[in-house]
């Protein structure tokens, strides 16, 4: 087995990526315990639900930017040929 430079750099960069894929986790619990206490904070005070619900959206928004960007740097590893 004859393990060449940019047979290591190929290898490296895939584990890269799935290391990076993993920042999708993050979001993804951060997003569920934010419904979830958006959905009880409106069982608390239907009145108060659009401003509730809003705020929940623009928070779950932000945080879905952490797991794309862990995509990205995925797709970059993934793509894009350091070697030429």
């Amino acid at each position: 087995m004859d393990i060449n430079g940019q047979d290591l750099i190929r290898a490296c960069s895939a584990i890269g990526a799935g290391l990076a894929v993993i920042a999708g986790i993050g979001p993804g619990v951060g997003q569920g315990i934010a419904a979830g206490h958006g959905a009880a904070a409106v069982g608390r005070n239907p009145g108060a639900r659009g401003q509730i619900m809003s705020t929940m959206l623009l928070g779950q928004a932000v945080a879905e930017t952490t797991g794309l960007y862990g995509l990205v740097i995925a797709l970059l590893l993934l793509f894009v040929h350091p070697l030429g």
